[in-house]
């Protein structure tokens, strides 16, 4: 099914055992990303849960910062320092889209124009997560529990024959992102124990 996610989630309240999502969250202005998450809420049944993939911007803060130290006494690692700093912020301040930089001048202007730079194509983070921010907005959203998990681990049923963040062989699909799970309560009195 294709659809427009914000023109909300195309079932009916309470109806849903499972919301999941890999690398789409930092996609959305963080005020769209907690109506997005209200609206998940929405549709999953009680004890339902929601799995989210994102980047994990924990991960590439202190790689950056470990980084630092050997480009200081390296020539060689100097030269690839900005590739560090790119796993931050590329993804957030670059105007062409992917697909767009590798044309000629006029071709990219022209595309740009037509189909939209990075941005409105959807392809820049508008906003970072890490273990703490996103747990956080989860609560805030209503969800409880929620915790970390690895690629090939979850409270989802069957999560290993799903192949969904990892392949046949155990392969993670996206290195360098953090998996997190947390349920909709049971009923209106839950409280998140944490």
């Amino acid at each position: 099914m294709v659809h427009n996610l914000a023109r909300g989630i195309p079932f009916a309240t309470n109806s849903v055992d499972v919301v999941y999502h890999s690398n789409m969250l930092e996609h959305l202005d963080k005020e769209i990303a907690e109506e997005f998450l209200s609206e998940a809420l929405r549709v999953l049944k009680p004890g339902g849960i929601h799995r989210i993939v994102v980047p994990d911007f924990e991960m590439a803060c202190k790689t950056y910062v470990s980084h630092i130290a050997l480009a200081e006494v390296d020539p060689t690692e100097a030269a690839k320092h900005d590739s560090y700093i790119a796993r931050i912020i590329e993804q957030s301040v670059r105007r062409d889209a992917a697909g767009t930089r590798l044309q000629k001048p006029i071709r990219r202007r022209l595309e740009n124009i037509i189909i939209g730079n990075a941005r409105r194509r959807g392809e820049t983070h508008q906003w970072m997560y890490d273990r703490i921010n996103l747990a956080a907005l989860l609560r805030m959203t209503g969800y409880v529990e929620p915790r970390l998990m690895s690629f090939k681990t979850s409270l989802v049923e069957a999560w290993g024959s799903l192949g969904l963040d990892f392949d046949h062989t155990g392969i993670e699909f996206q290195p360098g992102s953090f998996y997190m799970e947390a349920k909709k309560p049971i009923s209106s009195r839950s409280a998140d124990p944490q």
